[in-house]
């Protein structure tokens, strides 16, 4: 099989980035794997930092190929992602996309490539996402959710090419389908309000621009039912999460391959997901979230 490139994208968190590579280089498949790395702009008083972790990233093995783009200004998280897709997938038809603030299992490499080729020719899968919220309830294997996520995640040019960065027009679409509340978890979590604060530019997430372009079109992402993927941004470091450690998940303790399943979104998959949701409204969701 040839692997998909991965796509790391960071700031200025260098003890994260090195955290997340080490525990990227034990994947047995980092050694057949191009690395991209987008390295966004210092803002002002972040330039040593940013220099410091550009030091670093210029070092980097342990992968087929390491390649880093350097931004010359600071783009934003937001800017960097979609411009940094937009590049590669001119001239690549799949890849597995990273953030700094992840620690991945040894084996997220192999489910995302797995995953990325099985269900490459099934216009309706969307993506892939290798982290699942730490729920009570034991899932299956793999399931489908529809829309997108953003925690260690892969797709296809083909999927890709749906993203809308106008989020206006998308929550338009949304309530003019009649679809806020299953967009929001029948209300267990606020992605409308999220996106309305976007536009109102009180945050700049990619994210739940990313997440309605597919669940307008009713595309499924691929979740496992035990992570392959861990949170430790949680730590009110970034710009997006406060701290805290509801997020944390144990990680899949082994894995040998994955089989094709209905291309329907799992009712007990979502289920848990909206009650995980709903018990973290003890302390709402927008105390956790400050996008």
């Amino acid at each position: 099989m040839n692997f998909a490139p991965a796509v790391l994208f960071v700031y200025n968190r260098i003890g994260h980035v090195q955290h997340l590579l080490e525990s990227l280089k034990r994947n047995r498949e980092a050694a057949g794997t191009d690395l991209f790395i987008f390295s966004d702009g210092p803002k002002p008083g972040s330039e040593e930092k940013v220099e410091a972790l550009r030091k670093y990233i210029m070092g980097v093995e342990g992968f087929r190929s390491v390649t880093v783009f350097n931004r010359e200004t600071n783009f934003g998280l937001a800017e960097n992602i979609i411009n940094g897709l937009n590049q590669l997938f001119a001239t690549y038809d799949r890849l597995i996309i990273l953030e700094d603030d992840l620690i991945l299992s040894p084996h997220f490499l192999n489910f995302m490539n797995d995953a990325l080729e099985l269900y490459a020719g099934d216009e309706r899968v969307g993506s892939v996402h290798g982290y699942i919220y730490p729920v009570k309830e034991k899932l299956p294997e793999t399931f489908f959710i529809r829309g997108a996520d953003c925690w260690g995640w892969a797709t296809w040019k083909r999927a890709w090419k749906f993203f809308e960065a106008d989020g206006k027009k998308l929550l338009n679409e949304i309530s003019d389908s009649g679809l806020k509340s299953a967009f929001d978890y029948n209300g267990a979590y606020s992605y409308s309000n999220m996106l309305r604060k976007q536009i109102e530019g009180k945050n700049n997430s990619w994210a739940v621009r990313w997440h309605a372009s597919l669940f307008l079109r009713n595309m499924l992402t691929l979740y496992p039912g035990v992570s392959f993927v861990n949170n430790q941004g949680a730590d009110a470091s970034g710009t997006h999460v406060k701290k805290t450690s509801v997020f944390e998940t144990p990680f899949v303790k082994s894995y040998s391959g994955i089989t094709r399943i209905p291309l329907e979104e799992s009712k007990e998959g979502r289920e848990a997901i909206r009650k995980f949701f709903l018990s973290i409204h003890k302390n709402p969701l927008k105390r956790i979230f400050s996008r």
